[in-house]
């Protein structure tokens, strides 16, 4: 069986998470997008253990079931200097020990919690268990690997189980690394509430023999993942160099030779596409041979908040989500693969950016320093905005 897996969210136990990210909101949210199997996030977590238990059923080899979609146990984990790593977990009974033998001040309070153990300690750790562990959103300059480390296996001392290319990167950027060749992507969502332009904004196509821990454990070691989907690169928050406080884009160099401080006193983070031109092998990418395509994606409810010129989470964009849904079908469906006149039928407005989507006609403001891209059908916009980052010197930044 093929089926679509967002491994990477959080509860309502992590900081900075909606309180609506609960399993009752979670799983019937994760079915509108076209989701069948979901990570829990947070899984260490004492309080959210509880209500995995109270609101799932479990149906054996590590999956909690709802009338939805199925649940396995994941948590991320803040190691040493910062860096997050994503494991995923067997059965909640190993969860909870894992719990007892984190070194952690804060497990116990925050869904995503602090050690100060290496990331090899972590992987020790996990192993020792029978969990996959590899780096969460690797490229991210705040807790990414790659902020801190110029290869994986100076983190790990060993191969991890997977990747995560986080939103500001996809697999042509990653595979430009020749130490990442071997080993699996993930894309996932890393959501913090659950609402459609968050929840399976990025996500797997993975081939399972069943759904179970064993066979999701099986395929990801045995690089049967069919797709990455996600979200296209320049909209995530961190792909360029910009300042974290006014958001302007910045030449990385400049960047440098001003120690990383912006003209407006903010700090100037590096680029996810910088980073990983400064660890990559090669120009170009050079895909494995069992490396699945990566499919581009944009939320639904962002593309319709274009159209109309409304917030996302505003009644005009929901009332409109939904009505597609109701009439179509998941979210992804309607993205990929839904007839243009069928989607004519139930809402005309939306048929040009539906069309540009696809036809990659879209255009977008990059995102940096915090802030997610912005798409748009003005060309001249974008152009300018990458452009002013470029022509940037001292003299006028």
């Amino acid at each position: 069986m093929i089926l679509n897996a967002d491994l990477h969210v959080h509860s309502c136990f992590s900081m900075a998470s909606s309180k609506d990210m609960v399993i009752d909101n979670i799983a019937p949210q994760a079915k509108l997008k076209g989701l069948q199997l979901m990570g829990t996030g947070d899984a260490l977590h004492l309080g959210w253990l509880e209500i995995i238990e109270n609101s799932t059923k479990y149906i054996g080899d590590g999956i909690y079931s709802t009338e939805d979609c199925d649940f396995v146990l994941t948590t991320e984990i803040e190691g040493e200097k910062k860096i997050h790593h994503l494991i995923l977990i067997p059965t909640i009974e190993i969860a909870r020990e894992l719990g007892e033998k984190l070194v952690s001040v804060n497990k116990y309070k925050d869904g995503r919690p602090r050690t100060k153990m290496n990331g090899k300690e972590i992987m020790d750790l996990a192993k020792e268990h029978d969990c996959l562990v590899g780096p969460a959103h690797a490229f991210t300059p705040w807790t990414g690997i790659y902020k801190a480390f110029d290869s994986v296996h100076d983190c790990y001392g060993q191969k991890p189980d997977f990747f995560e290319l986080g939103l500001s990167a996809d697999s042509n950027m990653a595979d430009t690394v020749k130490e990442l060749q071997d080993i699996p992507f993930l894309s996932n969502s890393d959501a913090h509430s659950p609402w459609p332009h968050r929840l399976g904004r990025e996500f797997n196509q993975i081939e399972l023999e069943d759904i179970s821990f064993s066979s999701l454990k099986s395929s990801i070691k045995q690089n049967k993942i069919k797709a990455n989907y996600g979200l296209v690169a320049n909209l995530g928050k961190y792909h360029m160099t910009a300042c974290t406080k006014c958001y302007k884009l910045i030449d990385p160099e400049l960047a440098i030779e001003n120690k990383l401080k912006c003209s407006c006193g903010g700090t100037i983070k590096k680029g996810v596409d910088f980073r990983i031109s400064q660890a990559a092998t090669w120009d170009k990418p050079h895909h494995p041979d069992f490396r699945p395509p990566y499919i581009h994606l944009m939320p639904l409810a962002e593309i319709i908040s274009m159209v109309y010129d409304k917030g996302v989470t505003t009644k005009t964009v929901q009332r409109k989500w939904k009505e597609l849904i109701d009439n179509i079908g998941n979210e992804i469906e309607i993205l990929i693969n839904t007839p243009i006149e069928k989607i004519a039928r139930v809402n005309s407005d939306l048929v040009p950016a539906i069309e540009a989507f696809r036809d990659k006609s879209l255009h977008i403001s990059p995102g940096g320093g915090g802030k997610y891209g912005e798409i748009s059908f003005d060309k001249e916009l974008r152009e300018k905005e990458v452009e002013k980052s470029k022509n940037l010197t001292l003299d006028n930044f």
